[in-house]
């Protein structure tokens, strides 16, 4: 029996606990149908832990939403093509992954350090992809992990390629200071992004992690916008300032490829 306690949403308003729960009962389902393909009511309901006219009901709201679908009329169900709106979203971001994974592991490969893909999300840059280089002792796992934009190499490259109005917006929203190197003037950093026009590339000294160096390039779609950035990072030891401009030839190239494939006509 569902729990009739009240929680708390986002924006402060009690919410049924029953409702909660049917958000988790639907998005497990999916999950189910994803795995199997297709199946039927006693199967769906089995999996979610509920009654089959439990299973039933929710079936028919996904159903009405079209993010499933009737697989045939043996009362059985698939994903449907409802999915692709929620999907197309995410396509670009989807599509830079799966573009850029072989490329990334043969510059990670190459250079035996992190490299990963970069989507600006928001005001923070998202980590979408991570390819792991042999030079890695310990490896972070950057995945799903949000970073600012001001202290990191890939976020500096996809904020030097925002309209000046949005750059200026999330700039003079204020820069939080992580390190003792962190650029928190916003002049300074104007100065960078411009210089990432020029090099075609930004660079990161131990400015968001102590000890972390990295350097990033653009992905460019169709158009003229960064739709992605290409990082490398490692440790200052490993990756010292000296030697990032250098590094940045191969982040560079390997961006270009990327961009490439995105459909970018150079």
């Amino acid at each position: 029996m569902d729990n009739p306690a009240d929680v708390s949403s986002d924006d402060g308003a009690a919410r049924p606990a029953s409702a909660v729960q049917s958000v988790d009962r639907a998005i497990t389902a999916l999950e189910f149908l994803a795995r199997r393909g297709e199946a039927g009511v006693s199967e769906v309901a089995a999996a979610i832990g509920v009654h089959k006219s439990t299973a039933s009901r929710l079936l028919g709201a996904l159903q009405g939403r079209g993010l499933i679908e009737a697989a045939g009329d043996r009362g059985r169900y698939r994903l449907g093509y409802g999915i692709l709106r929620l999907a197309g979203a995410m396509g670009g971001r989807l599509d830079v992954t799966s573009q850029g994974r072989e490329i990334c592991e043969e510059l990670a490969e190459q250079l035996g350090e992190t490299v990963n893909i970069a989507v600006l999300q928001g005001d923070q840059v998202i980590n979408v992809h991570q390819a792991h280089g042999g030079g890695a002792i310990s490896v972070n796992n950057w995945v799903g992990r949000p970073t600012p934009l001001h202290a990191t190499s890939s976020g500096k490259v996809l904020l030097a390629y925002l309209s000046k109005p949005l750059q200026d917006r999330l700039i003079d929203a204020g820069l939080h200071r992580y390190t003792a190197v962190t650029v928190t003037d916003g002049r300074v950093l104007r100065r960078q992004l411009a210089q990432v026009h020029v090099d075609g590339y930004a660079i990161t000294a131990e400015e968001y992690e102590t000890g972390l160096n990295a350097v990033a390039a653009p992905v460019f779609g169709a158009g003229p916008a960064a739709i992605a950035a290409v990082s490398v990072s490692g440790p200052a030891y490993r990756l010292p300032v000296a030697q990032l401009g250098e590094t940045a030839r191969s982040v560079v190239a390997a961006a270009a490829r990327i961009s490439e494939r995105m459909g970018h006509l150079g």
